[in-house]
């Protein structure tokens, strides 16, 4: 492998947690596998490893991004990653206001109540490990 796919997978796992990484590698198929290096080359290896923001600050950009372009699906997955980079929810909901106004009410509402959702399901998760 590449320094650059070497350097995503890193701070993949840094971001997203060892867990969801070594499931998406579990499930990788000869199919998808260009996808993944692609991904993990650019999005995670390129993107996500400049230091010229923090990931606090990208961890915001993203879900912005996500929401304002309808893109749901990996908002749990980026709300989790925040107990990781340093977003608060403060900031997320700083974030999704900032979509409200730019992109839209119905997108916003619904990035937030899939945030509200992932939190609660966080919480409960970490009630389970206190048993």
């Amino acid at each position: 492998m590449s320094e650059r796919h070497n350097k995503g997978m890193e701070v993949r796992r840094a971001v997203l947690g060892a867990a969801h990484v070594d499931r998406a590698e579990a499930n990788r198929t000869e199919d998808d596998t260009p996808f993944q290096t692609l991904i993990t080359e650019g999005a995670w290896g390129t993107v996500w490893a400049s230091d010229a923001i923090s990931r606090r600050d990208r961890s915001m950009l993203t879900l912005a991004l996500l929401a304002a372009t309808g893109n749901f699906e990996e908002i749990p997955m980026h709300i989790r990653a925040c107990a990781r980079t340093g977003a608060t929810r403060s900031d997320v909901m700083e974030a999704f206001q900032h979509v409200a106004i730019y992109a839209g009410v119905p997108r916003a509402n619904h990035a937030i109540k899939l945030a509200k959702a992932t939190w609660a399901e966080m919480a409960a998760e970490q009630e389970g490990t206190h048993d």
